[in-house]
């Protein structure tokens, strides 16, 4: 039997999965979580194969459990199961250890053969997080200069070029240039999208 605690913070939701689980012959739910928090209580006492995991959750996310939890009991795997697939949630918990990421939408045959191939050591990826990570490994990677990350933020702040010049010491011509530059390499066209754009890449703080 794969002994597995859910780890859910929404009731109703916790208790579809937990009842599509007990369908699965070969798995046993022994514990449910209502938080991150919980969740690495459950697990630390009960030492389950695996923890079913949500991503977003009060008290403490799910990345920073699975972290806790790998940390302190190595051999416990970790199955994200969530409805977030932004490139952040995946990648943050990935970092943290987690060895397989599933999406609530999927059928129920595929978040079983996943728990089941996470148990036998193999890692398991929705189809659609396999394709947005090769898709992100394809893509090169985005660096801005210092000077430009300097006008980029200045620029969130509001000030106009002329401002942003005399804050610098530099000639407005000289800030157009790295607006320039910044709109190549971040593929966008005007200063909102350049903000927006380099705050989603993690170039600048909101």
């Amino acid at each position: 039997m794969i002994r597995v605690v859910v780890a859910d913070d929404h009731p109703i939701v916790r208790g579809g999965i937990v009842a599509m689980l007990a369908a699965a012959p070969d798995i046993e739910v022994v514990g449910e979580a209502p938080d991150g928090r919980a969740a690495v209580d459950l697990a630390l006492r009960l030492t389950p194969d695996l923890v079913l995991m949500d991503i977003r959750m009060p008290d403490m996310n799910g990345d920073e459990a699975t972290a806790l939890i790998l940390a302190a009991e190595p051999a416990i795997r970790i199955v994200v199961l969530t409805t977030y697939e932004s490139d952040e949630s995946i990648l943050s918990a990935i970092e943290a250890g987690a060895s397989g990421y599933l999406l609530k939408a999927a059928p129920q045959e595929e978040i079983t053969a996943g728990i089941r191939s996470v148990a036998r050591g193999e890692v398991a990826l929705a189809p659609e997080i396999a394709a947005m990570l090769v898709n992100r490994v394809r893509t090169p990677a985005v660096t801005l200069s210092p000077r430009e990350t300097e006008v980029l933020a200045l620029v969130a702040q509001g000030l106009s070029n002329p401002a942003i010049a005399a804050r610098l010491f530099l000639g407005e011509a000289t800030v157009k240039t790295h607006l320039l530059h910044a709109f190549e390499k971040l593929q966008v066209s005007d200063r909102t999208r350049a903000v927006t754009r380099a705050m989603e890449l993690g170039l600048l703080r909101g």
